[in-house]
Parts: structure tokens; sequence; C-alpha cells
């Protein structure tokens, strides 16, 4: 533990020119007395901390006592700072090391250098989560971490399907990587002995333990596996088979323009796709000229394309399923009830009967 700190003293003194005990002692969360300490003790092994007497005076590193990463440009330099997700680093358990690496750089960079770390932060910040969700960091999120940081076989406890399906079942896996989609962590695996590579969700482990704790295993890993491209070609995967429902639609011209901001991205590329074939065009397709379009959607299911769909207000017509299409025309109803009527005190407009 003292080690590690003072080795860390050192690196903040490398990076600046000078700081008091107080600054010292709150960097290193300890008293004034165990930061004159410890520059004694680094004093005693040979590294030359000097310490300046007064209001003013502080510790510093004399005689040229440093590295330096004298390749590097500034635009490399800032570079280097952009490439950790705070918050990702936090949940993982790995703040410490992250804080650590940055002070290690930071230190060995030239003195014109030093501020990169400063400006990069000030221009750019990575916010996963999405908008209106409380990120919520699964509790074995740091197990998980250590087990693909060190290539280790794990045992997991996993629930598996949902509501009154959802059961617990037991893996051995050998977990390859991480993934951080939209504040939900997921982890890329695979199961000893069989070739595919599968993906859990994190939060849904409940027990994650070394397959022996006495002697951890670990595993080799498969020097072809690439998570980047394994993630995109499985989130693209995963984005299609969703979409197990058809729903035919009228689209006006704004309808058309409107839709990706209401449907899944693959959706409306499928849409727009048909759309372009129909009319015997390549590339971008913005309707018939004028007038309204007809279009199969591909959508997870009725009750979402009423969610996705209404937001296209009259800039889309609902031709089948019958049962969509007359779920629509209830709504219609209601709304004209609703904003027709003269009466601005008159109650809610009852829901209209359904036919049979």
């Amino acid at each position: 533990m003292r080690a590690a700190r003072l080795i860390k003293m050192v690196l903040l003194l490398q990076s600046r020119p000078s700081m008091t005990a107080a600054e010292l002692a709150r960097e290193l969360e300890v008293s004034e007395r165990t930061v004159t300490r410890d520059a004694q003790a680094l004093s005693e092994a040979g590294v030359p901390v000097y310490a300046d007497r007064g209001r003013a005076g502080g510790y510093r590193l004399v005689g040229g006592y440093r590295t330096r990463l004298t390749g590097l440009a500034r635009g490399e330099a800032e570079a280097l700072f952009l490439s950790g997700v705070p918050g990702a680093l936090r949940e993982m358990g790995l703040e410490d090391a992250a804080s650590a690496a940055r002070l290690k750089v930071s230190a060995a960079l030239l003195p014109s250098l030093r501020d990169a770390s400063r400006t990069a932060a000030q221009r750019f910040h990575l916010d996963a989560p999405g908008w209106f969700r409380e990120p919520v960091t699964p509790e074995l999120l740091p197990a998980v971490a250590d087990a693909v940081w060190d290539d280790r076989r794990v045992t997991a406890r996993y629930l598996r399907g949902e509501g009154e399906h959802r059961r617990e079942v037991v893996r051995e896996l050998e977990p390859y990587g991480l993934v951080l989609k939209a504040g939900v962590w997921y982890l890329c695996a695979r199961v000893p002995g069989h070739g595919a590579f599968r993906v859990y969700r994190v939060d849904r482990f409940t027990a994650v333990e070394p397959v022996d704790p006495a002697r951890p295993e670990r595993f080799e890993r498969d020097r072809e596996f690439e998570l980047p491209a394994f993630w995109e070609e499985r989130a693209e995967q995963f984005a299609r088979s969703i979409l197990r429902t058809e729903v035919v639609v009228r689209l006006s011209p704004e309808g058309v323009r409107a839709l990706p901001r209401s449907v899944e991205a693959s959706a409306a590329a499928a849409a727009r796709e048909a759309l372009a074939q129909a009319a015997g065009v390549a590339g971008e397709f913005d309707g018939d000229g004028g007038g309204w379009v007809t279009v199969t959607l591909p959508v997870e299911s009725e009750e979402v394309a009423h969610t996705q769909l209404t937001a296209l207000g009259p800039e889309v017509e609902v031709l089948a399923p019958a049962s969509l299409r007359e779920r629509f025309a209830a709504q219609a109803v209601r709304l004209a009830r609703l904003y027709g009527r003269e009466d601005p005190d008159a109650g809610p407009a009852p829901a209209p009967e359904r036919s049979g």
C-alpha cells in the first residue's frame, strides 16, 4: 500500500513543477504529516525530492528526474486521454488503474504537452446511457471484468427467459469481451467445447465464480475473434430477429421522410429499399413525386407498431392487418370527439364500443 503511494507521489511531482504538502495530501488521501514522512523516505531511497521552505514552499523533484514520451505530437497526446470512458471504467472497477495510467503518461510527457488531458476533457465527453433512464451498474460487473482481463474460465449462474418462464441456468464460460450498449452491459463469451460465441446481459448474472478457486483456470483465446466485428454482426442479427410481424401502410411524402424517426432503423431501411425497388430507382427515394406510397413494414408486434406509427399522425394510414387498422380507427374517433366537441368543460369523451 505504501509502495504504491510513494510511486504515485513521485509521478505527481514529476507531472508538476511543485506541489504543497496540502495538495499532495489531498491527492494521496493522507495527512500532511504522512506526506512529510513519505518525502523523507523517497529522499533516503535516492529520489531527489526537495522541500522548499516558507508559506509558498512545497515539494519538487530536482536534477531532471523524469522520463519523457518525446515522440508524441499534441494531437496524439490529447487522443490518449480520450481512449477511456470514465463511467464505464468506474463500473468495471478500473478507475484507479486508469487514473494511474493517465498520471504516468502525464508525468512522462514534455512540459509543453502536459495540459493535454485538460484540453481534451474540456472538449469531449462521452455519456453512454440513453435518455430518461437511470443507469444501474450490475453488481457482478467487476467480477466479470476481472475474468475478461485474465482470460479466466468462470462458472456463472444466469437468468434466462422472461416473466413466468424465467429460470436460472448454470454455465461454464470463457469470457471474451464486454460491450456497453445504451447503458446496458453485455458479455460476449463461449461455452467450452462449443465453437459459437454467445451474448449475455451482465445484469442477469446471479453468480460468477472461478471454475476452481484454488487454481484459476485460464483459456486460450481464439486469435481470430474480433470483438467489434462480432458485436456489429450480432447486433444486426438481433435487430432483424425482433421484427417478427409485418404491417402494410400508406405514407405521405412527409411520412416517408419521418419514418426513420418513428420505427426501428432496420425497418425504415427495409421500407425505403422496397420503395426504391418498386419505383425502379436506386439510392434515395422520396415518394412518387407528390402522392402517397404503400409499403410493408417489418415490426416487433402490433402493440409496438401502434405506438411507433401513432407518432406519424395523419401522415400514415394502416391498411393491414385489419385488427391494427381498427385500433387506429377507434383512436381517430376518440380524438375527433375529444377535439371536436363544442363544450370545452365537458369531461373526456367515452371510448367507442368495439364491434364484434
